[in-house]
């Protein structure tokens, strides 16, 4: 048994446990680990055969979530193959140049991003770049692709391997969502989803949970969070194509779901869904909610109502991804902490000169341990401004501890903004938004003024049927706040723009009001 197969030692073990349940099929796909180790022998026996794929070489999947991106991970990770998630949300422009940096051998695509691929196929027809195999998941396809059902169906399903896997090769490339440019290439080792399984069994799973994932498997928080720590563990993991609140009722009620994970919008958006009142969540042990910090009046919403206690967390692409865990006992005693470091993780926090910060100092998060990716696929020159000379990453992110030695994040330094002088940090404006029964959403930038250099401007999405007058928020800001933090102006809007995790695009949010 080599480094990567993980499907192939699970199979030994408990070849006939329920592995993955498909919900966005119609009609829903149930997989045993033998089955779904088949499916990726399968993809990956034709990968080293027909498509003459070698270790390092790339393997890109341009789809929402679905078994396909388990076949495609697992299959590379048999083979020394590199696995090459694509958001689905981006323009075919910037996937173009994304396989201009990375050259995939083989690109697999879903039906609904058709017209993408073609666009994408004749820009990088007879260049250097040019992708010799596409194939369809569904649909018909673009002319000269393959279809991976027939595909599978055609190959054997012998044990496919490569001998010289190690810990230290790379299996993964997952996209940061970069400021400006191209997104960065964060390298995942077998190292790093290795530590990450030990550091998620220490603080969360245990055997037979079964998980329901939500986020996109392009993503850090889908495709390794809990769910590549289910696989070793051999538990059942539920797919859904895209989040959809009342089917996640549902499944979780049905399913007897025990762990489910999502970012506050999308806990949010749970409460309400049409089937929010009826639906029985007992089952569950804990929720977890990263991304931003857990609003309290959402917190005791779901333990009043339905009894849930939330894990509250931090992670980051390039780290594990899990960072951070705050445990459901001290959800209320510590709202708004990310809790504190797990198990295998080393911080730091240093200031501007790389001195480390006493309790309740704010300063850079600095991060080390070995589920830390390998840098930045072609980009030794942002790894090494990432990582310095001890070893350690440099976050970009801005917080503090207690004395306790519980993390809580100030915010982004790109979030940060300076008004006349004062650094300020949107998180500290939101938290206090969100306490306010009127908002359901909420999002603060700074924006140019000719007087102060920036100023906080609030965008806003009122709870369904609420009114509220700008001055009332306003007021009840400067109730709370320091007046320098307290935003200029409130726009209220109908939705905030969103990631496929669920965050909010802040990017988004400062181009459309930079130049109002």
């Amino acid at each position: 048994m080599f480094i990567g197969d993980y499907l192939g030692r699970r199979q030994i073990y408990s070849p006939d446990k329920l592995a993955i349940i498909d919900a966005g099929k119609t009609p829903e796909l149930r997989l045993t680990f033998r089955e779904l180790n088949e499916r990726a022998n399968r993809f990956a026996q034709w990968l080293q055969g027909e498509a003459g794929i070698r270790k390092g070489d790339r393997v890109a999947i341009f789809a929402r979530d679905g078994v396909e991106h388990l076949d495609c991970f697992h299959a590379c990770s048999k083979i020394g193959a590199i696995h090459i998630a694509l958001s689905w949300r981006s323009h075919w422009k910037e996937i173009a140049g994304l396989m201009e940096r990375t050259s995939p051998t083989v690109f697999l695509y879903s039906d609904e991003f058709r017209e993408s691929v073609v666009q994408l196929a004749a820009a990088l027809k007879g260049t250097q770049y040019e992708i010799p195999h596409f194939v369809h998941l569904d649909g018909k396809g673009v002319e000269g692709s393959l279809d991976f059902a027939a595909l599978l169906k055609n190959s054997t399903a012998e044990p496919a391997h490569c001998e010289s896997v190690t810990e230290n090769d790379t299996v993964c490339l997952l996209f940061t969502g970069g400021t400006t440019g191209l997104p960065k290439g964060a390298m995942i080792t077998h190292k790093m989803i290795n530590w990450n399984t030990l550091n998620t069994v220490i603080h969360d799973l245990t055997h037979n949970d079964i998980y329901l994932n939500v986020f996109p498997l392009f993503h850090a928080g889908g495709l390794f969070t809990y769910l590549s720590t289910q696989i070793t563990f051999g538990n059942t993991t539920i797919l859904m194509r895209q989040f959809d609140p009342v089917q996640v009722l549902s499944l979780l009620e049905r399913e007897k779901v025990t762990v489910f994970a999502g970012v506050p919008t999308m806990y949010q958006a749970l409460t309400q869904a049409s089937n929010w009142e009826s639906a029985d969540l007992t089952s569950l042990r804990f929720c977890t909610s990263g991304g931003a910090p857990l609003p309290v009046p959402l917190i005791e919403k779901y333990m009043s109502e339905k009894g849930i206690r939330f894990k509250q967390g931090f992670g980051m692409t390039e780290f594990g991804p899990g960072v951070f865990a705050l445990s459901p006992d001290d959800a209320k005693r510590k709202a708004g902490s990310i809790g504190r470091p797990n198990f295998f993780v080393d911080v730091r926090v240093v200031d501007e000169q790389g001195i480390d910060c006493t309790p309740d100092q704010v300063g850079e998060l600095l991060l080390k341990g070995p589920s830390m990716c390998a840098g930045y696929y072609g980009d030794p020159e942002a790894t090494a401004t990432a990582v310095d000379a001890g070893g350690w990453f440099h976050t970009g992110d801005v917080v503090r501890h207690d004395a306790e030695w519980y993390f809580y994040v100030s915010d982004r330094k790109k979030d940060m903004f300076i008004s006349g002088g004062e650094n300020v940090y949107p998180v500290e404006i939101e938290s206090v938004l969100y306490r306010h029964a009127v908002v359901a959403m909420c999002a603060v930038i700074g924006v140019p003024d000719s007087k102060w250099g920036e100023v906080g401007k609030a965008c806003v999405v009122l709870q369904p049927g609420a009114q509220v007058e700008e001055k009332e928020l306003l007021d009840y800001l400067k109730q709370n706040l320091a007046g320098f933090k307290v935003p200029k102006s409130i726009e209220f809007m109908t939705a905030l723009p969103l990631s496929g995790m669920g965050k909010i695009l802040k990017r988004e949010l400062r181009k459309q009001f930079s130049s109002k």
